[in-house]
């Protein structure tokens, strides 16, 4: 009785064990695909917008002019000023300057008298000339522009080293091509690459008064306040 206890015992539990490993195959089977093979995403882009700034890294300063000029016998004074616009736009910049009216016809009033005795530089044609002239009977107010980098100068400024300006690639330092003031805005420079050290432009400024000058000069100290405009191209 025992032995044939024994050996029915030991025949289900062969075969539950042979069940179990059957159940455990087939699921390793079935399952065996889904943990063999690889599966991809991508490639797949990372981005991230950089904007364009400008800024003047250095303003240009307020300007006086070198030394005082007589009034009645006359004389020639000149002033500067520079600036230092920065900015990481790769296609660069432009920069304009425009003066106040202050109420009068002339960039350059009395601060006292309100005269308007120095009278706008009168350019040709609307552009630079290449030389400061001085045939006029009344005095005469002007500027003129360089930059470090000359090829950063809107070309009205750069000259053919024959006396012709809105021509060549030349920048004298700034003391050819001088320019009438205007209430709108002139271009001083066009840079077509970015300037993330700063890019430096210089202004010189020039006041005339020709002997015994006509109208009349009468003694003041004289202004013109001027705006310098820089944009991203």
């Amino acid at each position: 009785m025992n032995v044939k206890h024994y050996l029915k015992s030991f025949e289900q539990a062969l075969i539950t064990t042979t069940l179990i490993l059957a159940l455990l195959s087939t699921a390793f089977f079935m399952a065996e695909p889904k943990v063999g093979q690889a599966v991809v995403s991508g490639p797949f882009p990372i981005k991230q917008t950089v904007t364009a700034e400008i800024s003047f890294l250095v303003d240009a300063a307020n300007v006086t002019a070198t030394g005082t000029i007589n009034g009645i016998t006359g004389g020639t004074s000149n002033g500067t000023t520079t600036a230092v616009v920065r900015t990481n736009n790769p296609a660069g910049y432009t920069m304009t300057i425009a003066y106040a009216s202050n109420g009068s016809s002339n960039a350059m009033i009395g601060d006292t008298t309100a005269s308007q005795s120095i009278h706008d530089y009168v350019a040709s044609s609307s552009e630079p000339t290449y030389t400061f002239h001085t045939a006029s009977t009344s005095p005469v107010f002007a500027y003129t522009v360089s930059a470090a980098n000359t090829s950063d100068l809107d070309q009205s400024f750069k000259d053919d080293g024959a006396g012709l300006c809105n021509s060549g690639s030349n920048d004298t330092a700034g003391y050819t091509c001088w320019m009438e003031p205007t209430t709108s805005s002139f271009q001083v420079v066009n840079r077509t690459s970015d300037a993330p050290s700063g890019a430096t432009t210089t202004l010189n400024f020039r006041v005339y008064v020709p002997n015994n000058p006509s109208p009349s000069l009468p003694a003041d100290t004289y202004t013109a306040t001027a705006t310098l405009t820089a944009l991203n191209i």
